[in-house]
Formats: C-alpha cells, structure tokens, sequence
C-alpha cells in the first residue's frame, strides 16, 4: 500500500497567504475530496502535490521518500498524476497521439506502451474516436481523453480537479463507473469538488 502525505504545507503570494498549515494523507484505493469555496486555495494545495509549484513551507511525501523539491515529471513517473481542470487536450493531435505522447516518458518499452493506450481507449469508450483531433471533440470526449490521458502512467494518486468540468450527465456516470474500476484496482483518487450535488459522487467522505 502506497501512501501521500502532505505535511503542513503552506503557501504565500506576494505576501498573501494562499495556503496555512495544510495536512493531508491519502492511502492506495482511497476517495479524499476538497470540498471549500473559491479562492479557498484547493487548486493551490493540487499544485503543491503535484509538483506545479513549491510549497513556502511543509513537506509532500510520496512513501518514505520527500519529494518535495522533485519536479512535476519526476512526481509523475514515481507515481503522482494530476487532471486539471482546465482543457489540456492538444487540439492538433489525434486522441491516440494524445495519449502516446503522455506514455514516451513513463513506458520505455513500444509494445507495452501501444497496449497500454489500447487498453485506456477501450476502458472510456474512445477507441471509435482514436483518429479524431482533439479540436473536434465534444466536451465530454475531451474530458474523457485527458483522464485516460492522466492514466497513461499508471499512477498510484492521481489529483482530480474538477473532473466533470464540461461534462454532460450521461457522460458524468460513465466516468464515475470506470473511477470506481481504478479505485478497486488501488489507484487513489483526490478530488476537488464545488458541486456539492455530487458529493457522495463514490459514496465516499469529502474534507472541507
């Protein structure tokens, strides 16, 4: 079992405390939600695991391992993966270059890594759509292929902002199915939230 753990970490801004003294700790196959207001500094706490920027004091853990000065792709090859909320497809590239360029870095092997992107297109039902460009998408195949893209690496926690951004219901509760899949299979999962309609999205407990 796999555990990250943020410890005490906050963030200051031109003199403006961002974050204070936040704590975290996550275990393989967990659901940990950030439920709070805008401005509250959720995105901000994202950024600080993920590598995105550093923290002005406190300390992320991965394990028994500090990595709290690694970069974001050393994070992410260890086992930290982020989803942002913002759109992040490339728009000139095809659903599945989208995906091989997230997997060059984190599956050195060519085989496995084909298989691995054929194994997510199936996963969220985007293998009809692997020749499409990313600038043709509708908004909820774009989102699908940035969280399959997000998985390419296989992660051990990947931070969730906002997953349903631009998501119709219907693709909603096809995205919630495959989480829960990757919840069973011990990826932990961080989410930010501000639709409390969803709270209890995988009956699980959210932290304001």
């Amino acid at each position: 079992m796999h555990r990250l753990k943020i410890n005490n970490i906050s963030k200051s801004i031109k003199g403006n405390d961002i974050l204070t003294g936040v704590s975290l700790e996550v275990k393989s196959g967990e659901v940990v939600g950030l439920l709070g207001p805008n401005g509250a500094g959720k995105t901000t706490t994202f950024y600080c695991v993920c590598g995105l920027v550093s923290p002005t004091s406190g300390e992320v853990f991965f394990d028994e391992q500090n990595i709290t000065k690694e970069p974001l792709h050393k994070r992410a090859l260890i086992g930290v993966g982020y989803l942002p909320q913002e759109s992040s497809v490339f728009k000139d590239l095809t659903v599945e270059e989208n995906l091989l360029l997230a997997g060059e870095l984190s599956i050195k092997d060519k085989n496995k890594r084909h298989e691995r992107i054929d194994d997510l297109l199936e996963m969220f039902d985007i293998e009809p759509i692997r020749k499409q460009k990313g600038v043709s998408l509708s908004g909820g195949e774009r989102r699908r292929v940035e969280i399959a893209r997000s998985l390419v690496p296989n992660p051990r926690f990947l931070l969730l902002d906002e997953p349903f951004a631009g998501v119709d219901p219907l693709a909603v509760k096809d995205i919630q199915t495959v989480i829960s899949q990757l919840l069973a299979s011990g990826t932990a999962q961080e989410i930010k939230k501000n639709d409390l309609v969803r709270k209890n999205y995988l009956g699980e407990d959210f932290t304001f």
